[in-house]
């Protein structure tokens, strides 16, 4: 066969092979995932799973400055379903900031809160059977955790139970005494301005009725508060549920 004849038989089986090479370009590619040691730590619930085509999904705070720490418990929340479809709310203490988002991680407001005057995660015993002017400054905190929270009520208005055993809720912003100038407090840029309530959060009233009343309104919801001494990992990875369970009863906001 001359060189021509060569030639001719090389080009058609070039083309015959064609679909076979382009149908294997256009084949969906596989990513590899090296297996995971079985000694190693996980400090966080695992991600809930994905096809893999499907990006990771994260928490949107349509940009909204927000600390690694918030940005990773929502990431978490949203990827392992944590919040169990209902609306949740962040508190980071740190900054005495609130996020909270809807059942799908989109966030409907933030703001700058006051919250317990004292540093700490934990809550005293008995605190919330004891009267306010027993509380002592270094018992005024505002504890880190997970929990059900519900909409009721105090004496006078609607309130937001995170720990109603610990009288730990959200409300909109008391008075109080007159010398804490609250409302003064939450204008300024300053964190360290927002720490003087017994241990309950205060939001800006437009804020609570705007967005606290109506992610809630009709439904429970996750409020994570995270920690200003432990880590994160410390405090979520092995939390338990306080539920705000009672609906009813009277405790003074603070």
């Amino acid at each position: 066969m001359n060189a021509v004849g060569r030639i001719g038989l090389v080009l058609a089986a070039a083309v015959l092979a064609w679909p076979i090479v382009a149908a294997a370009h256009d084949a969906p590619r596989l990513a590899t995932v090296s297996p995971v040691d079985s000694n190693e730590s996980i400090s966080l619930a695992p991600p809930a799973t994905l096809s893999p085509a499907e990006p990771p999904r994260r928490a949107d705070f349509l940009g909204e400055i927000a600390s690694i720490d918030a940005r990773r418990i929502a990431d978490w929340v949203v990827t392992s379903g944590d919040n169990d479809g209902l609306p949740f709310v962040i508190v980071d203490k740190i900054p005495a900031k609130v996020f909270v988002f809807d059942s799908v991680g989109r966030l409907r407001g933030a703001t700058s809160a006051l919250l317990g005057k004292a540093r700490g995660d934990n809550t005293v015993p008995g605190i919330g059977t004891r009267k306010l002017s027993t509380i002592r400054p270094e018992e005024r905190t505002t504890p880190a955790g997970r929990f059900v929270a519900n909409l009721g009520h105090d004496f006078a208005q609607d309130i937001l139970w995170i720990d109603y055993g610990a009288a730990i809720s959200l409300h909109r912003v008391i008075r109080g005494n007159p010398g804490d100038h609250r409302l003064l407090r939450l204008s300024t840029a300053s964190p360290l301005d927002k720490r003087i309530s017994y241990g309950c959060i205060n939001v800006p009233v437009k804020f609570y009725n705007d967005v606290v009343l109506k992610a809630f309104t009709g439904t429970s919801g996750i409020v994570y508060i995270l920690p200003e001494i432990k880590t994160i990992q410390e405090v979520f990875s092995m939390s338990g549920v306080s539920s705000a369970a009672a609906r009813g009863g009277a405790r003074p906001p603070h």
